[in-house]
């Protein structure tokens, strides 16, 4: 190959061979362009596999800022990356220089991360006493040395020649004597960047060379010439004719060649759902396991959530991560469709699955819709929609009372429990046949009043029925007094207790409902005893259901009453 000398193809084999093993096999020429299959990164069967960029001459066509130059057309910095042949040859050459310090730097950007094998430099002049080369990681925010050259390394760099490096120093630079030669023609410089490292035959696993052959940035520093004895007026220079850099763009595995973005800055063409310059970190909702570079045996693609199509974002958990045995550790973030969970894979609060739709259906999971009085929450069963109901309540939503039971206007037990019993034991055998219909005569049967029912009674008065209790042999119902047409004892309207035996409740006499408003004539202002304060229905009492025509009639007998009339016998006035 007539572009390189033969020491430099012989460090970039040895430097393929370190770095990228599977690459020396087939291109002699380094800087060709490499034959690959339509998508590299993917097998025939479409899974994912390790790729990498083609091996390059990263400084090729790339502008070197230098600290000095002669001034000529031919001394130019442009030419120190265009690939010299002998036969074209041009050079940069440094101004002369005559006192001390006789430092000169020439600086390469490469644009990007790039994995350097080797660097080289080609001199026009006879190379240096004493020189240095470093690496910027962060585009020349800060430098760091990869290589001295010195035939006194203690006193100018004050570092032993040729130090051992092992394992436990792989990122420390070297310093060495710069071999020279009175050829100018074949006065060539390579630097291996893995020459001497205890892990280059195993780079892939190595993330310590990996970033030590990391750059963005090159600088190489002359710091001494070559001294020139027996000459009165001595004037020295340095005098480069090529400059290169050996390596691929670096991509870790996820992208077979680099491009330019639309801002001009050159970029990983990244696959394997990776993405940023390097293809250093996994594209968004990609986040069920952690990036990882890629290797020959596995590609390490960035593998999607699974969040059950109703989330956009996720984010990665280490710790479920582990637990799941190194498999996955995507937690979704705001499940939608009124879904919830690591994966959005059962229903929120308040909604249950529809069994008839996959777990991926936008209407998935149903409202449970519980009854807010009768339920006992606002959850349900996740796969029935049952809703958690309240004593005495059924139904799916918790909307009715339950066989045994009736409603009452209480928001604590909306349903009360009917009392059940048998009239035949409550009955007393002195009282006549042991059946309702003579137990409950004469009060069963015509419940219409006149005048003299009404004189009759202690009391008559309209109440609203709200809810019920069982205190031992008797029913306490809670009332709320609407009007008080008649009573020998004081009552207020309001909260208050109708106290009716179990006895009667059971044969019907009287018949009261949950709810409704009824008109009470009865006997006795108070309860059976102190403990039972308030009204007392028995079987002799009028317990009417209420109806609003009754109001003036009953005005009628209030006045009757006052006026004394209450002893007339006027049998024939009926409600």
């Amino acid at each position: 190959m007539k572009d390189f000398c033969e020491p430099l193809l012989v460090y970039w084999l040895v430097g393929m061979a370190l770095v990228f093993p599977e690459a020396t096999t087939h291109d002699v020429n380094p800087f060709s362009v490499q034959t690959s299959s339509p998508e590299p990164c993917y097998s025939e069967s479409g899974s994912a596999r390790y790729c990498i960029p083609e091996f390059v001459n990263a400084a090729f066509g790339q502008e070197v800022s230098v600290s000095s130059t002669c001034g000529r057309r031919s001394c130019e910095q442009t030419h120190l990356t265009d690939l010299n042949s002998a036969q074209n040859l041009t050079c940069w050459q440094s101004e002369m220089l005559r006192t001390i310090p006789y430092n000169v730097t020439l600086t390469l950007s490469l644009g990007k991360k790039f994995e350097i094998t080797y660097i080289s430099l080609n001199f026009c002049s006879e190379k240096p006493d004493s020189m240095a080369i470093y690496k910027s990681m962060d585009y020349g925010r800060s430098w760091t040395p990869f290589q001295f050259y010195s035939s006194q390394c203690r006193r100018v760099y004050d570092r032993l020649n040729r130090a051992e490096i092992t394992k436990l120093n792989e990122q420390e630079p070297l310093c060495m004597e710069l071999p020279n030669s009175a050829d100018t023609s074949n006065a060539i410089l390579v630097f291996s960047t893995l020459d001497g490292r205890p892990s280059r035959t195993n780079f892939i696993s190595s993330p310590v060379l990996q970033d030590w052959v990391t750059v963005t940035d090159i600088r190489v520093t002359f710091h001494r010439p070559k001294m020139i004895k027996d000459v009165r007026e001595p004037a020295y220079f340095y005098a480069v004719s090529d400059f290169q850099v050996g390596g691929r763009c670096k991509c870790n595995g996820h992208a077979h060649r680099c491009l330019r973005d639309k801002d001009g800055k050159m970029v990983c063409d990244c696959k394997h759902n990776t993405e940023g310059p390097e293809c250093d970190r996994c594209k968004p909702f990609h986040y069920d396991r952690p990036w990882q570079r890629a290797t020959p045996k596995e590609a390490n693609e960035c593998l999607p959530c699974n969040c059950n199509l109703h989330a956009r974002r996720c984010r990665f958990n280490m710790e479920l991560y582990k637990l799941s045995g190194r498999k996955s550790g995507g937690v979704c973030m705001n499940c939608r469709h009124n879904t919830a969970g690591r994966h959005c894979h059962y229903c929120k609060e308040g909604y249950y699955r529809d069994m008839s739709r996959p777990i991926t259906h936008r209407k998935a999971c149903i409202a449970c819709d519980c009854h807010p009085v009768g339920a006992a929450g606002k959850t349900c069963n996740q796969t029935s929609g049952q809703c958690q109901c309240k004593d005495g309540v059924t139904g799916l939503t918790c909307n009715r009372c339950a066989k045994g039971y009736q409603q009452s206007r209480s928001p604590v037990a909306p349903c009360i429990k009917i009392p059940t019993i048998n009239p035949t034991a409550m009955v007393s055998s002195t009282e006549g046949p042991a059946d309702c219909e003579s137990y409950c005569k004469p009060a069963k049967g015509n419940l219409k009043i006149n005048t003299k029912k009404y004189c009759k009674k202690d009391y008559a008065v309209l109440v609203s029925v709200l809810d019920m209790e069982t205190v031992g042999d008797w029913a306490k119902f809670s009332i709320s007094l609407v009007s008080v047409y008649k009573s020998r004892e004081p009552l207020k309207r309001g909260e208050n207790a109708l106290w009716v035996h179990m006895k009667d409740l059971a044969c019907k006499c009287p018949r009261i409902h949950m709810g409704k408003r009824f008109l009470i004539l009865g006997s006795g202002g108070g309860g059976a005893s102190a403990e039972r304060a308030g009204l007392v229905a028995d079987k002799n009492s009028l317990v009417i259901q209420w109806r609003d025509i009754w109001t003036r009639r009953l005005r009628k007998f209030q006045r009757r009453e006052k006026k004394g009339k209450c002893s007339a016998a006027e049998h024939n006035h009926e409600v």
